[in-house]
């Protein structure tokens, strides 16, 4: 299912990448794929900081730091994990595969939630103590 999702989304971001090509030619923009790429993430980016902030500052205005700390470190793993899968085509040294990254993905879902059970298992028995 993952490995669909990541599909899915890959070929809807290369759909949406010829199609701004095409508005790019269609209006006559003198904007090369550098250019565009440098307009387009630069927006993305922008509009990310707009939605994101608020929604950190309102998890850590109400004591979910954690949130705030697995959100980034997830994006760490994603961004980790493609890197590795382009560095091992670049270099030769090993097979370019998504069910890779999914594995690696799902490695480190399964690995937090082991420790979230063990932090959860933790605050549970301090909340005890404390009656």
């Amino acid at each position: 299912m993952f490995t669909e999702l990541m599909y899915m989304i890959v070929t809807l971001l290369a759909k949406f990448h010829n199609r701004l090509l095409q508005i790019n030619d269609y209006l006559s923009v003198p904007l090369n794929d550098k250019q565009m790429h440098f307009v387009i993430i630069g927006l993305v980016g922008l509009f990310l900081i707009f939605v994101v902030y608020p929604v950190f500052k309102w998890l850590a205005k109400n004591g979910h730091t954690m949130v705030i700390a697995w959100i980034y470190v997830f994006t760490v793993i994603l961004v980790l994990t493609f890197a590795i899968e382009i560095g091992q085509g670049y270099t030769h040294t090993g097979t370019v595969e998504m069910a890779d990254a999914v594995y690696g993905i799902a490695g480190f879902l399964f690995m937090f939630l082991i420790f979230a059970a063990v932090r959860g298992a933790y605050h549970l028995v301090l909340k005890l103590m404390k009656k």
